[in-house]
């Protein structure tokens, strides 16, 4: 279980990330971070790549429900992430490309969870379960318009960027197994049809 770790390394980035972006203060140790005004735009590269700071109420990428679902979507989260720790636990002696995309799930999972459970008490703007999920890269491509919809921009955190990479290092780890599991099948088969030649 030590690809907890990992888990915890990304929620730690994840939330320092977003704090520095969105502003804190610690008065009893002097720490005040102004963070961005909220919308603002700091080009990286060209119009390709952006830090923007926006505040998502919805789930990742930006995708919206509404309000009506928010404290939904909220526990939704909490229970999957619970389930996917005891997945881990369970494939605990599986491979290790296995173990580190569930782990990179989780802390992203995590990390986004504390925005939507806690950030609206601390930054006082909502209740418990109620927070925004705070967003910054800005990634712009190929742009077009769609049933009066924008697509091919995107505005994400590290949160999303580690659940993201775990889903496909999962499909590489699904299929990796999968084709470990058939090569005995097939040398058993080839062994058979070898012995049944010889006689």
């Amino acid at each position: 279980m030590r690809v907890l770790l990992i888990s915890l390394f990304v929620v730690i980035v994840d939330q320092f990330s977003k704090l520095f972006v969105k502003g804190f203060s610690i008065p009893f140790l002097n720490i005040n971070i102004p963070g961005m005004s909220y919308g603002v735009r700091v080009p990286v590269i060209g119009d390709i790549f952006n830090i923007t700071f926006v505040e998502n109420p919805g789930i990742a990428f930006g995708i919206d429900f509404g309000a009506d679902y928010k404290i939904l979507i909220s526990f939704f989260t909490l229970a999957a992430s619970i389930g996917m720790l005891v997945y881990l636990y369970n494939i605990r002696n599986k491979s290790l490309m296995m173990r580190l995309s569930m782990a990179f799930i989780i802390g992203g999972a995590f990390g986004n969870l504390l925005d939507r459970m806690f950030y609206g008490l601390i930054y006082n703007y909502a209740p418990l379960m109620h927070g925004r999920v705070v967003d910054f890269f800005d990634l712009n491509f190929f742009n077009f318009y769609l049933f009066n919809k924008t697509f091919g921009s995107y505005i994400f955190n590290v949160a999303d960027i580690a659940v993201t990479a775990g889903v496909i290092l999962l499909l590489f780890a699904y299929k990796k197994a999968e084709a470990e599991e058939l090569e005995p099948a097939e040398e058993t088969l080839f062994n058979n049809c070898l012995a049944e030649n010889k006689d």
